[in-house]
C-alpha cells in the first residue's frame, strides 16, 4: 500500500473516530458525566490495518479535531488529555499482546491488560490531575461533594472496568464482521 493511500485511510478513520465521539452514553447513573463513546473502534482498525504508529495517528488526529471543532471548555481541556492517555494504553496492550499473533486467547489477555491499564491510568490521572483541576477551574470539588475515595473507587474504577469490557466486546464483534474485508487490505 502506498503512503498516500495509508494517509487517506488514517484521515478517514480519524474522521470516523471524531464522529463517534458524539455518540455517548453513561454507564453509572450516579456519575452521568462519565460517558462511553466508541471512538476507539476506528483507532483499533488503524492498528489492525497498519500498525501502532498509525493507530496513534488516528487517535491524535481525532483528539485534535475534538479540541479544535467541538471544544466543550474546561471539561474538554481536562478530560480529553486523560482520554487520550487511557485509550493509548488500551491500544498499546492490544498492539503488544494480540496484534503480533491474533488468537482468541491473546485477544482476551490483551483486553484484560488494556482494561486494567486503562483503569489504572484513569484512577491515577483523576487523583493527581482531574480532581484538583476541576476544583480549581470548574468550581466542582468532588472531594467536598462525594469524598475522593468514594468517587475514585465507586465511580471511576467500575466505570473504566466496564468501559474496557465494552471496548473489547465491541471491537471483537467489529473485527469478526470485517475480517474477510481486512484480509484483502
Amino acid at each position: 500500500m502506498t503512503k498516500t493511500r495509508q494517509m487517506a485511510y488514517i484521515a478517514i478513520l480519524s474522521a470516523l473516530s471524531f464522529l463517534l465521539m458524539y455518540i455517548q452514553f453513561p454507564l453509572i447513573p450516579a456519575a452521568g458525566f462519565l460517558q462511553v463513546d466508541f471512538s476507539i473502534l476506528p483507532v483499533l482498525l488503524g492498528l489492525v490495518i497498519f500498525d501502532l504508529g498509525s493507530a496513534y495517528a488516528v487517535l491524535t488526529i481525532r483528539t485534535l479535531l475534538k479540541l479544535l471543532l467541538n471544544n466543550g471548555g474546561v471539561s474538554t481541556l481536562i478530560g480529553l488529555p486523560m482520554n487520550f492517555v487511557a485509550l493509548g494504553i488500551f491500544v498499546l496492550a492490544l498492539a503488544l499482546i494480540w496484534n503480533k499473533e491474533r488468537t482468541r486467547r491473546n485477544y482476551i489477555a490483551a483486553s484484560i491488560a488494556g482494561t486494567l491499564g486503562l483503569t489504572a491510568a484513569m484512577l491515577i490521572l483523576n487523583y493527581v490531575y482531574a480532581v484538583p483541576l476541576y476544583a480549581q477551574f470548574a468550581h466542582f470539588d468532588i472531594k467536598a461533594l462525594l469524598g475522593l475515595g468514594n468517587y475514585l473507587f465507586a465511580m471511576v474504577v467500575p466505570f473504566n472496568l466496564l468501559e474496557g469490557l465494552i471496548f473489547a466486546a465491541a471491537f471483537l464483534l467489529l473485527f469478526t464482521c470485517l475480517e474477510p474485508v481486512l484480509k484483502k487490505l
